[in-house]
């Protein structure tokens, strides 16, 4: 059913046009995601959409009946309420239908024969409503989505006032998933949310009756939620279908062929405007000139803009340290009678990119920055290695730290950075979305988020040998994250990091260490993992289960007929689970087949010069892609569980070669 259409939409601001003629129509089965550069005009269109905005011309139609919630990325505030009760006004809507249920109830029996038909029609169609919606179900719905937003019960009649703005923000989600609208739009849902809350609400999205369409710079939940996306470009409105790793390949082979073109063109008119240069002042080829100079003036020139830019680049190579780069001792820090952490102790080995998990409240940030000197207050101790310099950024350290407030944006960087990479700190600031005059901005009048990329960039063009690095990635959109990440990854150093971007995360750590906040009495649980934060989630996903090693009593034989049937069924299941890995390994083989066909196919001159049939190619590519990637997620899937059924099968007696 169509939620909402829009028609030959125009926004302009100033003399720049945000949305060109666009149209769109959302239905309540969508999955879309929406992007498109810093100023693109997303958030622009989703309040549109929302009803909180009118085009300059064109149309937007909601249809009858149908129901839209809009989150915006930040801004909401609550107060005066307990957040139970400000949960309940997500029902209000559905109040009003029991109130009306009440009246039609009241009036049925004084009704005439005609008109009791049309009241009991009225009941009957607000009763499914009602039924349908969940609205008798709301308190247990209300404690699911709290609880998986990150309250706790005790929170429950707590007066919103007290919250702070990023628990105001998951507030405002939390009303807007209650209220259940056949349409959601989500600009940055996931800003105010840590790993669990985020990882619950893909959960909640993928599960959704409703439709959807999200604003995010977290690439991981794009691609476990949506199904489509939307880019916004030069202000026309741009449909993909797949995910959003599946796009960014399509947009990846498109910056490629427009690099083509710009390069081509840019050729061409060297070569006009050298034949001008050449021969303006000769008689003879007036003519000639003239030609040139009216092909140079209608030529429309091929600009790559700046997000689709690809910047790279190295960091200087740090001083080397002493192996081992950290040691922590027992590290425990309290806020008045409230334990964080207790007897944290681990060593960082120099060049490691440790990763610091946990859930919220378990002492991340504080960690970071007992370690970083920013807090003196603790118990127990931690030393640095020989020749190790720390460098520490966070959200809230980098406010104090932007230096000079009267110098710009490009003279704080320059006056920073080596000589060596002056060079490059205009493409640095362009990939860190400081683009044209934004450079010559006084650090002064910056806002917390530009302050907050300004003070990572000075970080990265002059690293220390030991980075500590708390949510380096909440001010940047995805572009800006590649290349932090590239950096990061070629970087010579050490790195200590909390993020809350699962792509991050998998894409920088080599080792993850994860903290569970202490109760009054007991130690804190720090868990090291030796391996990436895959490794990690796959020891996660498997410790909830019984011990799989666990060795069962009695010998072959004397085994009882429960241990024989359980070998028995647990041989069966491998014997299956061989036959469908062979299965799935073959059709994962016949996808990268049939990609690297198809890639083919898009590098011949014939197809090249088909626009209509590269479109074709590249919907297969990506077609192909997703499913090569999900027949990857299904063979993981039955790889972990083998492993689980081999280690029993190693634990039995009878099952020991």
């Amino acid at each position: 059913m169509t939620v909402v259409s829009l028609t030959s939409v125009d926004v302009a601001f100033s003399d720049r046009q945000v949305l060109d003629a666009v149209n769109l129509t959302l239905d309540d089965r969508c999955r879309v995601a929406l992007t498109g550069a810093n100023g693109s005009g997303k958030t622009t269109l989703l309040r549109l959409i929302a009803a909180q905005a009118s085009p300059d011309s064109g149309s937007v139609a909601v249809t009858r009946g149908c129901t839209v919630g809009y989150l915006p990325q930040s801004g909401l505030v609550h107060r005066g309420r307990s957040l139970l009760d400000e949960s309940e006004q997500a029902f209000s809507r559905f109040h009003d239908m029991v109130s009306r249920l009440d009246e039609v109830a009241d009036a049925l029996p004084a009704a005439a024969e005609d008109g009791q038909e049309a009241l009991l029609h009225e009941m009957h169609e607000l009763q499914e409503r009602l039924e349908h919606s969940g609205f008798y179900q709301r308190q247990a719905r209300i404690d699911s989505v709290l609880t998986g937003l990150g309250f706790r019960r005790s929170d429950f009649t707590r007066d919103t006032g007290e919250f702070s703005s990023g628990w105001q923000m998951r507030i405002a989600l939390a009303k807007i998933l209650l209220a259940h609208p056949d349409l959601l739009l989500l600009d940055e849902p996931t800003n105010y949310l840590d790993l669990e809350a985020r990882e619950w609400l893909e959960s909640f999205l993928t599960a959704y009756p409703g439709g959807f369409v999200l604003v995010s710079h977290d690439r991981f939940f794009l691609d476990t939620t949506v199904s489509e996306v939307m880019e916004l470009f030069l202000g026309r409105l741009i449909r993909f279908r797949g995910n959003y790793s599946a796009y960014q390949a399509v947009r990846e082979k498109d910056l490629v062929d427009l690099q083509k073109r710009y390069e081509q063109q840019q050729e061409e008119i060297a070569r006009a405007e050298e034949f001008i240069r050449r021969f303006r002042y000769n008689a003879s080829k007036a003519n000639m000139v003239q030609s040139r100079i009216k092909q140079l003036e209608k030529t429309e020139r091929i600009v790559i803009p700046e997000s689709m830019k690809h910047i790279r680049f190295r960091f200087p190579k740090p001083a080397r340290s002493g192996d081992e780069a950290l040691v922590l001792d027992g590290i425990g820090k309290r806020y008045d009678t409230v334990p964080v952490l207790r007897d944290v102790s681990f060593t960082v080995m120099r060049g490691q990119k440790v990763a610091v998990v946990g859930r919220n409240g378990a002492g991340k940030s504080t960690l970071l920055r007992i370690i970083a000197g920013a807090d003196r207050r603790y118990d127990g101790s931690f030393r640095l290695g020989s020749n190790v310099a720390v460098s520490y950024y966070s959200e809230d350290h980098a406010h104090d730290a932007a230096g000079s407030a009267e110098r710009s944006i490009l003279e704080t960087i320059e006056a920073h950075c080596e000589t060596a990479m002056i060079p490059l700190v205009r493409d640095l600031l362009g990939a860190f979305l400081f683009r044209g005059d934004d450079v010559h901005k006084p650090v002064g009048v910056l806002s917390g988020g530009e302050t907050s990329r300004v003070n990572l960039l000075r970080m990265l063009v002059r690293p220390a040998n030991l980075l500590i690095l708390d949510e380096p990635t909440n001010h940047l959109d995805m572009s800006s994250k590649d290349v932090l990440l590239d950096a990061l990854r070629s970087y010579q150093g050490t790195v200590l990091f909390v993020s809350h971007d699962r792509h991050f995360l998998e894409g920088l750590a080599d080792r993850v260490i994860e903290l569970d906040r202490p109760d009054t009495d007991r130690f804190s649980v720090v868990t090291d993992y030796p391996g990436d934060y895959q490794y990690y989630r796959r020891r996660v996903e498997t410790r909830g289960e019984p011990d799989a090693t666990a060795s069962t009593s009695g010998d072959a034989g004397g085994a009882s007929s429960d241990d024989y049937e359980q070998r028995k069924q647990r041989k069966g299941r491998l014997r299956s689970l061989a036959r469908e890995e062979d299965e799935l390994i073959q059709a994962m083989e016949t996808a990268e087949h049939t990609c690297t066909r198809i890639e083919a196919a898009m590098g011949s001159e014939e197809n090249y010069l088909d626009p209509d049939r590269m479109q074709d190619l590249h919907r297969d590519l990506a077609r192909e892609r997703e499913r090569y990637t999900e027949l990857s997620g299904r063979w993981e899937k039955l790889e972990r569980e083998r492993a689980l059924l081999e280690a029993a099968e190693e634990a039995t007696p009878s099952g020991r070669n």
